[in-house]
């Protein structure tokens, strides 16, 4: 650092302004590129775009919590299949049965 003259308050300094960049970033790719939306279109967001994709697929929204999803009990002795290979239970067809 010293060779270069760059000083422990710039490195802090860039850090925070690229904290503050992420933060401030309203779409981000798959393969984690970020864009705050203010200036030019990135190439990644160009390519999604004409290629048919919405701007707004790649909008960062806060996340948002799922309540954990409690699964039904299955009942097996009302089961004709009970013992069976048929008898899987799967969450999606748990209300189907």
């Amino acid at each position: 650092m010293a060779e270069f003259g760059i000083e422990p308050e710039d490195v802090a300094a860039s850090i925070a302004e690229d904290q503050l960049r992420q933060r401030a970033a309203r779409y981000q790719n798959a393969s984690g590129e970020k864009w705050d939306g203010q200036g030019e279109i990135p190439q990644w967001l160009v390519q999604a775009m004409s290629a048919g994709q919405s701007r707004e697929h790649f909008a960062i929204s806060a996340p948002v919590e799922k309540p954990a999803a409690k699964r039904r009990e299955v009942n097996w002795a009302d089961d004709p299949f009970a013992g069976s290979r048929l008898a899987t239970a799967t969450p999606e067809r748990v209300g189907t049965l």
